[in-house]
């Protein structure tokens, strides 16, 4: 009896050391939630060799995606990027996780300009970290935009695709335009001579109004797709994200194609995109190691070369490739950047407008 009782107790003892070795040899987890095309190649996979940490990055192509995985609660992530206009309301509604920013030393790294300039989504800098940031504007194919419209072709204007008759000649080779609702509508309002900010349910609904008459040329709507669709010629001119073009336009020069990017002179919208930690994330550690690696000056520039979006880190512009930071497209000069207009976060009545005009827009009729 007490031979059996004591095998008993030393299988019991084998079996508790297993699953405490088992225990301590998984590897700590981050799910980090990015847009699509928003992080250099080897990012992620050098933070979980430097770390120990093992990271599922999955990916979305649109702010209100985002949203409403937030809002719903338990998320399941640990790291998101939101861009900041959606942030007021984001923080209102208890999403986010107050950053201890004594667990992030490399905060010191951040432009305190851009700094300030964020408070105005989130005051105090308490909850978010700047990413990226970049323009919208018009990216296009050379050769077959001229091909359509000729060598008059309106290129530095959002005429090239917010005119009705433009838009239905380009049809023929392909128009994209990105699934961001405030984004597009503000500018098309910037088109129309009137504030991309207007509190006048009015002129978002005509801005909705405009877009309808173009939707019947549009091949699709998407906040990535564009950058493949530009760089294999599947598309000729987009509104599209300034880094994403530039993207396009690398891969593009593989085979011959030149693809641009235009800041439209009647102006465009500069949005900036940020690092949050949702309030549930599970993973709260390794979500500050990672806040903390991006920005380490050599990862935030290496971001930077890679997805040709500005950052805010002052001590990485240095070490961002000399082309890119004279690029006019990334790194608006500034004459250019007075022709820039950020676009504030609305209040309900105009989230819900913008909501009801984009969709009625977007199921126009393309008889």
């Amino acid at each position: 009896m007490l031979k059996a009782l004591i095998s008993g107790l030393l299988s019991v003892a084998v079996s508790i050391s297993a699953i405490s070795i088992g225990h301590a040899e998984e590897k700590p987890q981050l799910n980090v939630y990015n847009w699509s095309h928003y992080i250099a190649e080897n990012t992620v996979s050098d933070f979980e060799k430097s770390t120990g940490i093992n990271v599922t990055y999955s990916l979305y192509d649109s702010n209100e995606m985002l949203e409403g995985k937030l809002l719903a609660g338990r998320s399941g992530f640990d790291v998101v990027v939101p861009s900041s206009y959606f942030v007021p309301n984001q923080i209102k509604a208890g999403v986010y996780e107050e950053l201890d920013k004594s667990r992030i030393p490399n905060w010191q790294n951040l432009d305190p300009i851009l700094m300030e300039k964020l408070e105005a989504f989130d005051p105090g800098n308490r909850y978010t970290i700047p990413y990226m940031w970049g323009t919208s504007g018009i990216g296009y194919n050379v050769e077959k935009v001229k091909a359509v419209l000729g060598d008059d072709a309106p290129l530095d204007s959002w005429d090239l695709i917010l005119d009705p008759e433009n838009a239905e000649k380009l049809s023929s080779c392909g128009i994209a335009i990105l699934d961001d609702p405030m984004d597009v509508l503000a500018s098309i309002m910037v088109y129309q001579g009137k504030d991309p900010n207007s509190k006048n349910p009015k002129d978002w609904q005509a801005a909705g109004d405009h877009l309808a008459k173009i939707v019947p040329h549009i091949r699709y709507f998407s906040s990535s797709q564009f950058v493949d669709g530009l760089a294999s010629g599947e598309i000729c001119a987009a509104i599209a994200y300034s880094g994403g073009t530039l993207q396009a336009s690398e891969l593009g020069k593989k085979d011959g194609i030149d693809i641009r990017y235009y800041i439209p002179k009647e102006g465009a919208t500069v949005w900036y995109d940020v690092l949050a930690m949702p309030k549930d994330a599970m993973n709260k550690e390794s979500a500050y190691q990672f806040l903390n690696y991006i920005l380490e000056p050599s990862v935030t520039a290496d971001i930077s070369n890679y997805v040709a979006y500005a950052n805010a880190n002052r001590k990485a512009t240095p070490l961002v490739d000399e082309v890119m930071r004279n690029n006019d497209g990334i790194y608006p000069s500034e004459a250019r950047l007075n022709s820039l207009f950020v676009v504030k976060s609305p209040d309900k009545k105009i989230v819900r407008t913008v909501t009801r005009a984009w969709n009625r827009a977007k199921t126009a009729s393309k008889s």
